[in-house]
């Protein structure tokens, strides 16, 4: 029998509703605050962006469509060359730009319609476009978790222990578990691991000690360059390819359609004011989360009230201090054991896609766009565009909207020899 699932639309009771949303954030934070340790800047004011774009992320689709924003790994190359020539206020002005551009896109599409997605990306293009997302990501997952070599160092088994008991924990949790603890697997998955790793003595509490109890987030105003600008929107692309496919897998996952209802244009519209937002305010840009996507298929809670719970937290955990660096004291391992299963959930959902629309590989075009597809995004293979970099699951959607487009015209010259 199928576990029960929480639905979009639906609210837990508060004794539920607190580690559910917990569990969410624990699943972003690593990622989201690694962004702003990049760039150098406080990850308080990210936090807080991050909460506040998601709930306006939920309010603009109307509730009806489950993502938590976080920090956005798309803008890192350009923007690191815009703050080494002219300093991080500038690479506010290029973020703001970009989110501009999100909203114009999401405008357009309010009138063009969707319908041209299944046109340009088929169902044999875009089911390996949804599982490079979750590829793409699995060697962070095992580079964070310590269980590859790094520079032909020796792997600490210490790490590979908690790597794999976390692991083990969520996937156990996932199939013995029953009711309310099946829900909150991961969370316990995060707890058990974070235990063991203080166990072997593993995490070290002093940026707990060195943290304020309270403190106000630092803001930043922006100030714009049109060679900054330039440097840093290209990498638009890169997020607007990335928010069709997170789209279309959670709308898989959910089982509703959230590119038609609420919309693409709602939901790349609350991307894109998210983004200008925190561009305004000195964060980073916003991008719907695949470890949150991971977090809902695993537990198949959807609750938009849940992930709104997240971004509560996330807004609270930006003026508390202390509790801000205790959860950035999780190991590792732990962090990646779970990372582990969320992307390989991810790449699952990709290849369930092409199961669920029954694509047929005894036609040649859709084995040749599968296989195109999975190569490129695989191979390392890249473009370059001024400064910004074109590789990976970015690439092979230009590559998999190319084929379409020409499948397309094939279809309407009469030309193909397998419709």
């Amino acid at each position: 029998m199928e576990r029960k699932v929480l639905g979009i639309n639906e609210r837990p009771p508060l004794t539920q509703w607190i580690p559910l949303s917990l569990q969410h954030t624990f699943a972003m934070f690593s990622a989201s605050v690694l962004v702003p340790i990049l760039f150098g800047i406080p990850a308080s004011i990210v936090l807080l962006m991050n909460g506040i774009g998601t709930l306006l992320f939920i309010f603009i689709t109307k509730g009806k469509a489950p993502a938590y924003l976080g920090s956005s790994f798309a803008f890192l190359a350009p923007a690191f060359i815009v703050i080494d020539k002219m300093g991080y206020e500038y690479v506010l002005g290029g973020f703001i730009c970009a989110g501009a551009i999100f909203s114009i896109v999401a405008i357009l599409i309010k009138f063009v319609g969707v319908s041209w997605i299944d046109a340009v990306l088929p169902p044999a293009a875009m089911g390996p476009i949804v599982a490079l997302i979750g590829l793409e990501l699995a060697g962070s997952a095992a580079n964070t978790g310590g269980i590859v070599s790094v520079d032909g160092s020796a792997i600490d088994p210490q790490m590979v222990i908690v790597f794999v008991l976390t692991l083990a924990l969520a996937v156990i949790g996932q199939v013995v578990f029953k009711g309310f603890a099946a829900a909150i697997a991961i969370l316990i998955a995060i707890v058990g691991g974070y235990g063991l790793a203080t166990i072997m003595g593993m995490v070290d509490f002093t940026p707990v000690l060195n943290a304020k109890l309270f403190a106000l987030p630092a803001f930043t105003a922006p100030k714009f360059d049109l060679t900054a600008i330039i440097i840093i929107i290209p990498a638009s692309l890169t997020v607007i390819s990335e928010h069709i496919s997170h789209q279309i897998v959670t709308s898989q996952i959910v089982g509703r359609d959230l590119v038609k209802d609420p919309g693409l244009h709602r939901s790349l519209l609350a991307d894109g004011i998210s983004t200008m937002l925190s561009g305004f305010c000195g964060s980073v840009p916003t991008t719907t989360y695949g470890e949150n996507i991971g977090v809902m298929a695993v537990t198949k809670v959807y609750s938009v009230w849940v992930i709104g719970g997240a971004a509560v937290f996330s807004i609270l955990l930006a003026f508390f201090g202390q509790v801000s660096a205790l959860i950035s004291t999780i190991p590792g391992p732990v962090m990646g054991g779970i990372s582990f299963l969320l992307y390989g959930m991810i790449a699952a959902s990709g290849i369930r896609l092409l199961v669920d629309k029954q694509v047929d590989y005894a036609k040649p075009r859709n084995l040749a766009m599968t296989a195109v597809v999975f190569v490129t995004g695989l191979s390392g293979a890249a473009i370059q565009i001024g400064e910004v970099q074109l590789t990976g699951m970015c690439l092979a959607t230009i590559v998999g909207i190319v084929m379409g487009l020409v499948m397309f015209v094939l279809d309407k010259t009469g030309l193909s020899n397998d419709i």
